[in-house]
């Protein structure tokens, strides 16, 4: 029996080396049209009453009994002691500002925001919030986060995990001038995939008034490294194209690394922002009269004028959860002042915004938000500015599905501590993703073994605040 092979033992080998080849190469060929991008649209839970978020985070925790928590008997107190302050007795201080109802529900507003009262119908007072920890650097990143402990995905990361964003060609979570304390992790994905993180938008706007940037922080400029100066459209996608295949090669042999898929996403993206990005961060389209509603060109204005104005642009084209961040508030001394001036920055911007969504019908689904990570103490501390105080605060919403005009909760008579309907972070953050029509439980990732999810194993939705 002629028991020859019909090919060699090299000819075998390299028939079979090819083979393999030819089939990784089919497998790569096909990747993107099997693969469904993470950014994708995805279905809520239920009905959402917001599509998306606008966070304003005033970093440094502003005092809520000289803003949105009148306290009357605080007033009349002033001066007395009362014996709760740090290590001791402490000397109560009233407000040196004045509160008057506004609007047609008759919320309590003080007279540091005029243009913002002018909306109290749109607003809806959170005046029971309380938080975790009395510290800048943990209260900012649980607020951020849940947790001050853990490194854990930001809200935004959580928000566009559930969601997906509606424009392909933009980051679906986008941070203008990011706090410093609790840095990257206030906008971080941590063990969600890398694409979830959210992007950031870097220092200054040229030409801004320069009170306005002392007070309001570094206004954006732009994305950074946006133009690539060294090759053309075609000659990047050429490049890009080389490196994907790289990544994506090594994505197929590790068969799980969610780093490389990060990688491989972020790259089309940045490749697709260059044309989509300019375009969508370029304020000087709008009109005179819009600038004007944000008080662009007024010196004390115009960086927060801008951001803000930047932040309803990038809602209108579709990015998910934009968040801005304003200066510093945290007055342990020079209230009177240092409030004043902050309050004076971001009062008519906020106001403009409010009215921009309202008039292009995007107030209905978008879900407006402006607190700090905690409040201040009724006491004085030295002689006129006040303490940290995490036990009791204000947050307000407006717009997204909450009832405008309500003021919901409460803190004691002199503002120390959240005593009605109280609202901890937990709650508030399942509160968010509620509107967004996401069930909080159900929102989860596993990892490490466990189904983690943004609110830990607490949170109750405040569902009496849905309109």
């Amino acid at each position: 029996m002629n028991t020859a092979l019909p090919f060699s033992r090299r000819s075998f080998l390299q028939g079979s080396s090819a083979g393999f080849g030819y089939l990784a190469f089919s497998a790569l060929s096909t990747w993107g049209a099997a693969t469904t991008s993470p950014l994708a649209p995805k279905p809520s839970h239920f009905a959402p009453r917001a599509k998306r978020v606008i966070f304003l985070f005033m970093p440094g925790a502003p005092s809520h009994v000289d803003t949105f928590d009148y306290k009357p008997k605080l007033t009349a107190d002033s001066g007395k002691e009362s014996g709760r302050g740090r290590g001791g007795p402490a000397t109560l201080l009233g407000s040196p500002w004045k509160f008057s109802q506004s609007g047609r529900s008759g919320l309590w507003i003080s007279e540091l925001f005029p243009e913002v009262a002018k909306q109290a119908d749109h607003l809806c007072l959170m005046r029971s919030m309380h938080t975790d920890m009395p510290n800048h650097p943990q209260a900012v990143i649980q607020m951020h986060t849940g947790t001050a402990q853990f490194i854990r995905p930001s809200l935004g990361s959580w928000t566009l995990y559930g969601l997906g964003t509606t424009n392909e060609n933009l980051p679906g979570f986008i941070t203008i001038n990011p706090a410093p304390q609790g840095g990257a992790r206030n906008y971080g994905s941590s063990f969600l995939p890398a694409i979830y993180q959210g992007t950031r938008i870097g220092s200054s706007f040229p030409g801004g008034g320069g009170g306005g940037r002392r007070n309001g922080g570094a206004s954006p400029q732009g994305i950074s490294n946006i133009a690539n100066p060294r090759y053309t459209t075609e000659a990047q996608r050429t490049q890009l194209d080389f490196i994907q295949t790289l990544n994506k090669g090594k994505l197929q042999h590790e068969a799980y690394e969610p780093q490389i898929e990060g990688v491989i996403e972020s790259n089309e993206l940045a490749f697709r922002m260059q044309n989509v990005a300019p375009q969508v961060m370029d304020i000087e389209k709008e009109s005179e009269t819009t600038k004007k509603l944000y008080g662009i060109g007024e010196d004390a204005t115009d960086t927060f004028g801008r951001q803000c104005l930047m932040a309803r642009r990038l809602a209108e084209s579709g990015v998910r959860f934009i968040e801005v961040s304003n200066g510093s508030w945290d007055q342990h001394r020079n209230l009177k002042a240092d409030l004043a001036r902050n309050c004076n920055a971001i009062d008519k911007p906020i106001a403009g915004l409010l009215t921009d969504l309202q008039a292009r019908g995007l107030l209905k689904d978008t879900l407006v938000i402006w607190g700090g990570e905690f409040g201040r103490t009724p006491h004085a501390q030295s002689g006129d500015g006040r303490d940290h105080n995490n036990k009791g605060f204000t947050l307000w919403m407006a717009g997204g599905g909450v009832k405008g005009g309500l003021s919901y909760g409460a803190t004691d008579d002199y503002g120390y501590e959240a005593v009605t309907d109280k609202v901890h972070i937990h709650d508030w953050h399942a509160t968010i993703l509620a509107l967004l029509g996401l069930d909080h439980e159900k929102l989860t990732y596993r990892y490490a073994g466990r189904d983690f999810r943004l609110t830990d194993v607490s949170g109750r939705v405040v569902k009496e605040i849905f309109a």
